[in-house]
């Protein structure tokens, strides 16, 4: 019984209790903000968090407010993602069915070297709107975790649908193409 309230034992105990709390703590710390699917499971349609960000072009600044009154497909990539390189034609394709409805893809380029990201644009013959998230400050308001990820925002700034990966034409059709029917 001594032994067990030695000086030594008591310390070892509360070293590995605090770092067991410390872990804890991080774990729940670093989790992604899932409050945007909660909203779409429930049916419900948040605001979409603000974001102003510089322009790939590197020309000014764009934000998600000047595209209000728009269905805006925002799409979260890197040019070092595979998923990401996928994806882009079906995203370039469906930009331009968008613009004539008055919808728009709005990529942001992610975590990524500029010349890289500027490249795969050139390589994939991308027309929509880029901003540039250098640091990744854009991340955490949308929860995203991962790349490619994709929100859906009505006319209204609300989020109508997400997708964490790859979109594909199913997802364009049953999540973006409704939206264009709804007013402002």
């Amino acid at each position: 019984m001594r032994r067990l309230l030695s000086p030594v034992s008591i310390a070892a105990f509360c070293g590995v209790a605090a770092l067991v709390g410390l872990l804890a703590y991080g774990l729940s710390s670093n989790e992604p903000d899932r409050g945007i699917e909660q909203a779409l499971a429930k049916g419900e349609r948040k605001p979409a968090p603000p974001m102003t960000l510089p322009r790939l072009s590197g020309s000014g600044e764009g934000s998600l407010s000047d595209y209000r009154g728009k269905v805006v497909v925002l799409n979260f990539w890197a040019s070092w993602c595979e998923p990401c390189r996928a994806e882009s034609p079906l995203l370039e394709r469906w930009h331009r069915r968008l613009a004539a409805r008055n919808g728009m893809v709005l990529g942001v380029d992610v975590l990524d070297v500029d010349s890289d990201a500027r490249a795969f644009v050139r390589e994939y013959g991308l027309s929509y709107p880029m901003l540039r998230d250098k640091d990744g400050a854009a991340l955490e308001g949308f929860g995203v975790v991962a790349y490619p990820e994709t929100f859906v925002i009505d006319r209204r700034g609300r989020i109508a649908a997400g997708r964490r990966g790859p979109v594909d034409e199913r997802f364009m059709r049953e999540r973006v193409l409704p939206l264009l029917r709804e007013r402002a």
